[in-house]
């Protein structure tokens, strides 16, 4: 990697430390320093970034690559208080009486927290909104099939697609993996993940994105959808310019 200007926006930086990582057997905080152009001390608090992201393990004078996807359990306590509030913001968007998806990850299920005592239909691949939610009486829970993926309790595979293209929603509520620079793209990193939320995509009339501030440093290997395949995205992150241009509500949590 060449050197970089100091200038380059946090987010970026961090995408820039993440290639350098995985193209080789880890980097380390003074290697990094000198190609961003910045001190060690930025370079520490971005790897903290990345590691409690799950992105990267720290290691004596640097970092490696996270070498597996950690675990629903892990994941959930992460920035748990921004998930909180996105969470709240986003319940405020449904109505009584809708139809909505809820996507799988942490985030989504601090939306599904909020929906208890409400007169819903959800829609979910997720077992563990599967498990918040199945108490509720006033809530019809509609669960896709297919394969279990137990480290990050959801259902994927040809079951959960076929039985999207069978059902319509009025909302669906989105996770990511990250938040692509420079176009905003949603990304994931688990293949199985990709087509279920695609499928959510196209059988919803409203699609609304839940993402912390941290997303926005993330990325993922497979694009799930452009920024303008949706209508909102519910962040705690700073009003961002580009969303706004491209004709997205964004929700302040």
């Amino acid at each position: 990697m060449t050197a970089v200007a100091s200038t380059v926006p946090a987010f970026r930086r961090r995408q820039l430390i993440l290639q350098a990582v995985r193209a080789g057997d880890g980097a380390q905080v003074a290697d990094l320093a000198a190609i961003l152009g910045v001190s060690h001390m930025t370079v520490r608090r971005d790897l903290a970034a990345l590691t409690a992201a799950g992105l990267l393990t720290r290691v004596h004078g640097g970092a490696v690559a996270a070498e597996e996807e950690p675990s629903f359990g892990v994941t959930e306590v992460e920035r748990r208080e921004a998930k909180q509030a996105i969470g709240q913001a986003a319940a405020v968007l449904v109505e009584d009486g809708q139809t909505i998806m809820i996507d799988i990850g942490t985030t989504t299920l601090a939306l599904a927290q909020q929906l208890r005592g409400r007169e819903l239909t959800v829609i979910t691949s997720s077992l563990a909104v599967l498990q918040e939610l199945l108490g509720e009486p006033g809530i019809e829970l509609v669960v896709l099939g297919g394969v279990v993926r137990r480290n990050y309790r959801s259902l994927v595979g040809v079951l959960a697609e076929d039985a999207l293209r069978q059902v319509s929603a009025d909302v669906a509520f989105l996770g990511t993996s990250g938040i692509r620079q420079p176009d905003l793209a949603v990304m994931d990193t688990t293949m199985a993940e990709v087509p279920i939320k695609r499928g959510m995509i196209a059988a919803s009339r409203r699609r609304v994105l839940l993402a912390d501030a941290a997303k926005f440093a993330m990325g993922g290997t497979i694009r799930v959808c452009g920024l303008a395949e949706l209508e909102a995205v519910v962040t705690d992150a700073a009003p961002i310019a580009e969303i706004a241009a491209a004709g997205v509500e964004q929700v302040r949590a």
